[in-house]
């Protein structure tokens, strides 16, 4: 083109952006926040008890039940894909979970022997893009977080295997095995048998976090399949080397809802005897509304099958104006992913930053 052109195009560029800041826009983006009318959906929680406050022959009213209700670690667990023996059901937020976890693991060693903060330096593999939240507990700890490259069916294995096999310093790796934020991904079955295996070469107190958020949040009815983790480990003989974690933050209300903590029995007897230090048990009330409007996974389904209903149309309108916007350009490429929260875009490189600042100044918050 020509300087005049790009003269041409740069002034109609202009004047449309212009256009954008007038409208006074207020989107947020930053964050994969439950819409009013999502959070809706739960709002049959409220009461739901009757006045019962009895459930696995408990007293929901009073003290106890640190690993939470039996009826609650069932659901988690078929949600999971583990025993109930193998789960725990807590409170309203996993990343409380991955927090004492880590807490402990740091101060007392994830076997409740060889805690890390004994070590010279400790180390954290970290698939990017990634979860920024992951990120900041490392960094609280000190951790020194080594970037894996993600790819379409999980992170680099070659590259992880090669690290963690070369440096006993490495303890652990986040990972966000189905529809990833941001990207969307799911890990496919041979990364996630790689990742079982990795309890074979790594030191005896390393820990994959496996933050399986968005378990059930499909868009669609042929979504893709998970495969599970703990199976493998077993194959492997490596049990111990998985914590798993999930919740129904973005499946019935964010702030309330309950949280699971997964991984071999020997991991949870550790984890909790730390937890009956902290705390003399979770909120049991909670835990029975939330089974008393999904009393197992085949209701859970259902009722992401709302959540799609609502979630999808928006999914197609940001895909279908990129399409418009970008398709026949070299401009930018993004995710098309088929559950989840996030759609990732990314922009020619070095331009990430501006994109967010303009975007931010014309009234929308985008995550960088």
């Amino acid at each position: 083109a020509s300087r005049a052109q790009l003269e041409s195009w740069r002034d109609e560029l202009r004047a449309q952006y212009a256009a954008y800041q007038q409208r006074k826009l207020a989107l947020d983006l930053t964050r994969g926040k439950p819409s009013a009318e999502q959070l809706a959906l739960a709002d049959a929680l409220d009461g739901n008890l009757g006045g019962n406050y009895t459930l696995d022959g408990t007293d929901l009213r009073n003290y106890g039940g640190l690993e939470g209700l039996p009826s609650a670690r069932k659901l988690g667990a078929d949600i999971l894909g583990l025993d109930p023996a193998e789960v725990l059901a807590g409170g309203n937020s996993s990343l409380t979970m991955m927090y004492q976890a880590m807490l402990y693991a740091w101060m007392l060693g994830p076997d409740g022997k060889n805690a890390w903060r004994n070590e010279s330096n400790i180390k954290f593999l970290c698939p990017s893009p990634g979860y920024d939240r992951h990120f900041a507990i490392c960094e609280q700890f000190g951790i020194e977080m080594i970037t894996v490259r993600l790819t379409d069916n999980g992170p680099d294995m070659d590259q992880v295997e090669a690290l963690v096999k070369a440096d006993p310093s490495i303890k652990g790796m986040w990972c966000v095995p189905k529809y990833g934020n941001p990207t969307g991904c799911v890990y496919s079955a041979d990364t996630v048998d790689r990742i079982a295996a990795l309890g074979k070469i790594a030191a005896r107190n390393f820990r994959v976090f496996w933050d399986n958020a968005y378990v059930v949040h499909d868009l669609t009815d042929d979504a893709p399949a998970l495969a599970n983790i703990m199976e493998r480990c077993r194959v492997h003989g490596t049990e111990h080397s998985v914590l798993q974690f999930t919740s129904t933050s973005k499946i019935t209300h964010a702030g309330a809802g309950i949280a699971f903590m997964g991984g071999s029995k020997e991991n949870l007897a550790v984890f909790c005897k730390q937890l009956g230090i902290a705390t003399i048990g979770p909120d049991k009330v909670n835990q029975a509304r939330h089974l008393k409007m999904l009393p197992d996974v085949a209701a859970v389904q259902a009722h992401m099958r709302k959540h799609a209903a609502i979630l999808k149309p928006r999914f197609d309108c940001v895909l279908q104006h990129l399409e418009q916007a970008f398709g026949d350009s070299d401009l930018g490429d993004w995710t098309s992913p088929v559950g989840g929260y996030f759609v990732s875009f990314n922009t020619r490189p070095g331009l990430a930053t501006t994109v967010v600042k303009l975007a931010a100044e014309a009234g929308v918050k985008l995550t960088p």
